[in-house]
């Protein structure tokens, strides 16, 4: 598929792969040699990019994604999103699978190619956040 921009390649990213559920969808948009580094964990290749989207998922029952918005530097060579997750608790962050409703936010900045497929990706979520409210703790600042 054709997409007009940089923002349309990855927002098809976030939908064909992280909303539908689909990680297999990863070799269609992904270079063979991707990396992405979240929260300082850098996961090298496109298969192992497919495990660990995988797992993630199993992690969060009803997963969705919701972008808040996204935009692109002015050759397009990278994008950068805001995004929300919704779902259900199944283990995410290694917590008990209670299935309680769940949302944490977070940034994504992409390496986009000429070619328009995606080389790298740096993430940041709210997993601290997310951890102390669904282990009963109260999030502060430091």
């Amino acid at each position: 598929m054709t997409y007009a921009s940089s923002v349309e390649i990855v927002e098809a990213f976030w939908k064909e792969v992280w909303n539908d559920r689909n990680p297999q969808k990863i070799d269609d948009f992904v270079t063979e040699d991707f990396v992405i580094t979240n929260a300082g964990e850098r996961v090298e290749g496109r298969e192992n990019f497919k495990a660990w989207v995988g797992a993630f998922l199993e992690t969060v029952l009803d997963f969705r994604l919701e972008v808040v918005e996204s935009f692109q530097n002015h050759d397009g060579s990278r994008v950068a999103s805001r995004w929300v997750v919704h779902g259900k608790n199944n283990g995410v962050l290694g917590t008990k699978p209670d299935r309680q409703p769940i949302s944490f936010s977070g940034t994504a900045v992409w390496e986009v190619r000429p070619d328009g497929r995606l080389a790298q990706n740096w993430v940041e979520r709210a997993s601290w956040e997310l951890h102390r409210r669904m282990s009963g703790g109260r999030a502060t600042t430091a």
